[in-house]
């Protein structure tokens, strides 16, 4: 299972904090990725990190501004999100397969959370 929380209402340039907590499975065999869906726009892939090798993935669109890392005492993944604007306005999910199919494009995983809401005003 995986379990999103930290979404909010948050002012343009502001900074929110989302975390996924994994249980019930091997947390050590999966990669862990963040997703999010905006109203009328396809899923896309925001960040992933493997636990294996602590490779990490950005989207072009946060890169620099968002941060994902990983508590392994916890089995907890953290996105770190900074300088948020308007257009990351969605629903973010997180998810867990392997790294390679978390950042092909697909938008395919094993497991998904339930999502959590982050709206940015202007």
């Amino acid at each position: 299972h995986l379990m999103e929380s930290g979404g909010g209402l948050v002012q343009a340039g502001g900074s929110l904090t989302l975390s996924c907590a994994v249980s019930g499975f091997n947390f050590d065999d999966y990669a862990i990725g963040w997703f999010r869906q905006a109203p009328g726009k396809e899923r896309e892939g925001v960040s992933c990190i493997s636990r294996s090798d602590g490779n990490t993935y950005y989207a072009a669109s946060v890169k620099g501004r968002f941060t994902i890392s990983n508590d392994n005492a916890k089995n907890t993944v953290y996105l770190q999100m900074n300088s948020l604007k308007p257009e990351d306005t969605a629903v973010y999910y997180c998810a867990a397969d392997l790294f390679s199919r978390l950042t092909s494009g697909g938008n395919r995983a094993l497991y998904w959370g339930q999502g959590t809401q982050v709206t940015v005003s202007s």
